[in-house]
């Protein structure tokens, strides 16, 4: 295969709408597309698919098309997160495509959209996808926005992601394109005017935005990593991101009172593949100076939402996207061939093959796949996740079935939306628990479709009818349940719900593991093992709270989709906590507050297991001199259910 094309062994996966992979462009070309968040059935005519496509070839268009693509010989994995229905997609839904690509292997990830922010702030879950991204070394390549403004968007905006800007045919920066003091630092600019592409069904179409510009720099990181693993040398996306924003190049021509609106610099593949071939310097991975942690803190609210990037409007819009002066990323593919031919020690960006990797994995997807693509797994793994159960009828049809077949309740007519109703009417008749779906949610977003299978099937079925009882009964109730836990393997299938929302399913194997919290009852405990407390309602008020806030503080703080090793150990951690009262008594009742949580891998594990090491640190809010005392579980979530190493410890610091 000619240089410069790229190589099977690097991933990159698309998140953005359908690909028509039926186009003539991505005939050979080595792409998966897998049914996520966006049903299968969504037609390639929906304007978005027409997004999808035009950005994937820009990356794997094979050579010899009307689309030449500048990384074709990459392996592709396309994950439709938009449609014409769904043009806006929550942090929390963008979050799972991304897990989803660092589950099927993806080195880079290319987002062309993103959310206009204040300040580039964003949703926890976000911030807890940046964070896998950087512990499992994924790139993830973001558009900068087309608001013609000092503004930032997410994910572009977040540490560790390159966020793109656009320049026009003279290689200025459009007047579209936004810039902002976090581009400034971690962004590049690329062709982003006339960007020539495929169309849904065949035919090229022209498009202008930092949506077709930030696939330029995927491809020229995806270059670089082949060229990595073509030296035998094992793919580091940080260390390219690094390399990529050393050798950006000044923007001439751009006025210096306007000098922030080409971010870092424009792209320089040359500079960056002279860096990497030590051609001016020998350089070094950056994996050991990105350990600045994603802040969990933010500002947006649940429904806050990634939109994908619309163009701005140009004369190429005007010409039907079919005309304009910029031929095209011509020039930069030129590039990148010219370079490999001349890499030392003539190795070259040569393709390692038109197969599989030896690595590949089975897979149990639907997977809709352009000729000569490998199957790719479906996400699997295990869950334990943390949140409010709640069901679902998903359909109409269903749901008055239940209206149907419910009895009515004190006189009121049957209500299957009515969860005292329901659980009534499950404790009479509990196979009926089979035709709902239930759901784990996280406020009001729901996040897990539970479908028990197996021959405890009936056991778990009869819990989460038990679990939903309990978070229902008044908040003063003894056994009411604010939260709780479910442990599940992730099946790779999903379900949609009524609202049209399609989540993940789990399956629970058994009961072990699904966990309660009866805040009530945990409080009464820390009460009773006050040392000298004393039947003073005053001070039993203040303790109340002062739990109720630590439990409120551990959930709204720690709220994850539990799938991480990290996720995981932290929110058994928690539960534990909870069914361990006396663990925390002392500090709460003595009035101390949560400061800190931490995660990190711990240094003594059982073989063949997965060990981390859990602190809550704790402090006192009325005397700063007094020390602080801190708590330490070793958590080992190498089995379904997580399991806690040894005793929960404890000692007091001054730091």
């Amino acid at each position: 295969m000619p240089p410069g094309l790229g190589s099977r062994s690097v991933r990159i996966a698309v998140l953005d709408g359908r690909v028509d992979l039926e186009h003539d462009c991505f005939r050979s070309s080595t792409i998966s597309q897998i049914d996520s968040l966006i049903p299968s059935e969504v037609p390639l005519t929906d304007a978005m698919a027409a997004h999808g496509t035009h950005i994937t070839s820009i990356i794997f268009g094979q050579h010899g098309s009307d689309v030449e693509g500048l990384a074709p010989h990459c392996t592709g994995i396309v994950i439709p997160v938009f449609c014409e229905a769904r043009r806006s997609v929550s942090q929390l839904d963008l979050a799972r495509a991304i897990e989803l690509a660092v589950d099927h292997g993806a080195h880079i990830i290319n987002i062309s959209g993103g959310q206009l922010t204040d300040e580039g702030e964003a949703d926890v879950w976000l911030h807890n996808a940046m964070r896998l991204c950087r512990d499992r070394n994924v790139l993830v390549v973001a558009a900068a926005g087309n608001d013609g403004c000092e503004c930032l968007h997410v994910p572009a905006a977040l540490p560790m992601v390159l966020a793109v800007g656009a320049l026009d045919s003279e290689d200025r920066p459009l007047e579209f394109s936004n810039w902002g003091a976090a581009y400034r630092a971690a962004g590049l600019m690329a062709p982003g005017q006339n960007i020539l592409g495929a169309k849904p069904g065949g035919g090229t179409a022209r498009r202008s935005g930092t949506s077709f510009a930030a696939p330029i720099v995927t491809a020229a990181a995806a270059l670089l990593l082949s060229h990595q693993a073509d030296r035998g040398e094992t793919p580091d996306p940080h260390q390219i991101r690094q390399l990529l924003l050393e050798s950006a190049r000044s923007c001439d021509g751009v006025e210096l009172n306007a000098s922030g609106r080409c971010l870092a610099g424009k792209l320089n593949l040359a500079g960056a593949f002279k860096l990497l071939t030590g051609r001016r310097r020998q350089m070094t991975t950056t994996s050991n100076t990105v350990s600045a942690a994603v802040s969990p803190q933010c500002a947006c609210d649940e429904g806050d939402q990634i939109a994908h990037e619309p163009e701005a409007i140009t004369q190429a819009e005007a010409d039907g996207w079919h005309g304009g002066a910029s031929p095209s990323a011509a020039p930069f593919l030129e590039e990148a061939r010219s370079l490999a031919s001349s890499a030392v020690g003539g190795s070259g960006l040569r393709d390692r093959g038109s197969g599989p990797d030896a690595g590949e994995r089975p897979s149990a997807a639907r997977a809709v796949t352009a000729s000569a693509a490998p199957d790719t797994s479906t996400a699997t793994g295990m869950v334990y996740a943390l949140g409010l159960l709640g069901y679902d009828f998903g359909s109409e049809a269903r749901r008055d079935s239940f209206k149907q077949l419910m009895p009515p309740s004190n006189q009121l007519p049957a209500n299957p939306y009515d969860s005292r109703q329901m659980v009534d009417y499950l404790a009479n008749n509990l196979a009926e628990a089979r035709s709902l779906i239930w759901t784990l949610n996280i406020e009001l977003t729901p996040v897990y479709a539970i479908e028990p299978v197996g021959a405890f099937a009936r056991d778990v079925y009869e819990v989460l009818r038990a679990m939903l009882a309990g978070e229902i009964l008044a908040e003063t109730d003894p056994d009411f349940i604010q939260r709780v836990s479910i442990p599940g393997l992730l099946t790779g299938r999903t379900v949609r719900l009524f609202s049209g929302q399609v989540v993940p399913v789990i399956e629970p194997v058994n009961t072990r593991g699904m966990y309660g919290w009866k805040t009530n009852s945990l409080i009464d405990s820390a009460l009773n093992l006050s040392a000298g407390s004393k039947s003073d309602s005053a001070l039993d008020g203040v303790i109340r709270l002062t739990l109720d806030g630590f439990l409120n503080r551990v959930y709204y703080d720690l709220r994850n989709l539990g799938r991480t090793s990290h996720d995981r150990a932290l929110n058994f951690a928690v539960t534990n906590a909870f069914q361990v009262a006396t663990t925390f008594s002392d500090a709460l009742v003595a009035g101390m507050q949560l400061d800190e949580i931490s995660v990190e891998k711990s240094p003594f594990c059982r073989m063949d297991s997965d060990c981390w090491d859990v602190k809550l640190k704790f402090f006192d809010p009325e005397n700063s001199n007094r020390a602080k005392r801190i708590y330490r579980f070793t958590v080992d979530v190498s089995d379904l259910i997580p399991v806690t190493m040894g005793e929960v410890r404890s000692w007091t610091s001054a730091d």
